[in-house]
């Protein structure tokens, strides 16, 4: 499937959008008393995380092939 440079630069900033809550999501939760408590949680958004800067780099490699022909 191809994806034109403009719906690749939506996608990124979403992704930038959507990282940027998780970041602040995960820092709310260990900043809790009983982080513990919230591990499960942790968890996730911190994996969420990962998927999501490895789907923004993907973007970006795409977004400079495409410059670059």
């Amino acid at each position: 499937m191809k994806f034109d440079v403009p719906d690749l630069v939506e996608a990124k900033r979403q992704i930038d959008s959507t990282l940027h809550k998780l970041r602040q999501t995960v820092k709310t939760f260990e900043a809790k008393e009983n982080a513990d408590r919230y591990k499960s949680q942790i968890t996730l958004a911190k994996r969420r995380i990962q998927a999501f800067e490895l789907s923004a780099a993907l973007i970006e490699r795409e977004m400079k092939e495409l410059s670059e022909s």
